[in-house]
């Protein structure tokens, strides 16, 4: 199982703000191209450079430079829709949840599935991997959270607790600790290497869409099926604050680089930028259906966004 804890490199480190604080206006669309033939519904930034990675009920995923809009490599395997992705952290693999209930990692030097997971007995929503790039985990409507053992190739451990689906998870940064969030209406934090549930979060009460820390490791982000959105104090384990964009759901919700600004994306075709600080929020209004997934570029230069009008859409 992984070591100790490694050490957050940006725990106290001043980071870029997002330009859509700092320029007059904001963000507005600057670039716009169709991903794919069917909803896109979820997307990830490659660790080091200008690429995202997007997955799409067409059961395909799909890697592109930004801002251009360039098609590098397209990944076809998965017999359903396609939930969720990430990339290694050497950025040379994707991993994918699908519904077919698999996960599959991909190895873009390979350029094909070098290995699928077969372990969840229903749809697979998001997958994440640990700092190490050893470790893989992925959520599930199975109710269960699992890690997986890339060296090993098995299933090291399942996180059983919650009640219903476990839509999203993610990784404290640099940490053995992962979050998850269920339809549940709760959020729980288990230590991978003894499989424990070590906190859980209560507060909402509808359904949790999407969880994500800032990256400094301090607080979570997570948002729900009524468009209710959170911020929580990871060290006290409780709530910050709570911003209300109801009826519409809230799909997925990100911070930006330096943990002063949300990317909220909404089943209203719009992403709510929130202005942590001052509480202001701006939408981002040009898709034609909800939007899926928005990701910061590291420089806080573009946001990318993602929608089921299946198109990818760059604001900067």
């Amino acid at each position: 199982m992984p070591s100790e804890n490694g050490v957050n490199p940006n725990a106290n480190a001043s980071l870029p703000v997002t330009c859509h604080l700092t320029r007059p206006g904001g963000y507005r669309q600057t670039d716009s191209f169709k991903a794919h033939d069917l909803a896109v519904s979820g997307m990830a930034l490659h660790p080091f450079r200008d690429v995202v990675a997007t997955v799409s009920d067409d059961t395909t995923w799909k890697m592109w430079s930004v801002p251009d809009g360039e098609l590098l490599l397209t990944g076809r395997g998965h017999t359903m829709w396609i939930g969720g992705c990430d990339f290694h952290p050497d950025g040379t693999k994707l991993a994918t949840g699908s519904g077919d209930t698999s996960v599959k990692i991909w190895d873009f030097s390979a350029g094909e599935c070098v290995h699928t997971f077969n372990d969840h007995s229903h749809p697979v929503w998001s997958v994440a991997w640990h700092h190490s790039g050893d470790f893989l985990a992925s959520s599930s409507m199975d109710n269960s959270s699992k890690l997986f053992d890339l060296n090993s190739e098995r299933c090291r451990c399942t996180f059983r607790g919650h009640s219903d689906s476990v839509n999203s998870l993610t990784f404290l940064p640099y940490s053995n600790i992962l979050c998850t969030c269920s339809a549940d209406k709760t959020i729980s934090m288990w230590d991978i290497r003894t499989g424990l549930c070590a906190q859980t979060f209560y507060g909402h009460v509808n359904a949790i869409n999407n969880v994500n820390f800032n990256t400094q490791g301090s607080a979570i982000v997570s948002c729900d099926a009524y468009g209710i959105v959170k911020m929580w104090d990871v060290r006290q384990v409780v709530e910050i604050a709570s911003y209300d964009f109801e009826p519409h759901p809230a799909n997925s919700a990100t911070f930006d680089t330096s943990g002063s600004c949300l990317a909220i994306s909404s089943n209203d075709g719009t992403v709510k930028m929130l202005e942590v600080e001052k509480n202001k929020v701006t939408e981002l209004a040009g898709h034609d259906d909800g939007v899926q997934a928005a990701v910061f570029s590291r420089n806080g230069e573009m946001l990318i966004s993602a929608s089921s009008d299946t198109t990818v859409k760059i604001w900067s």
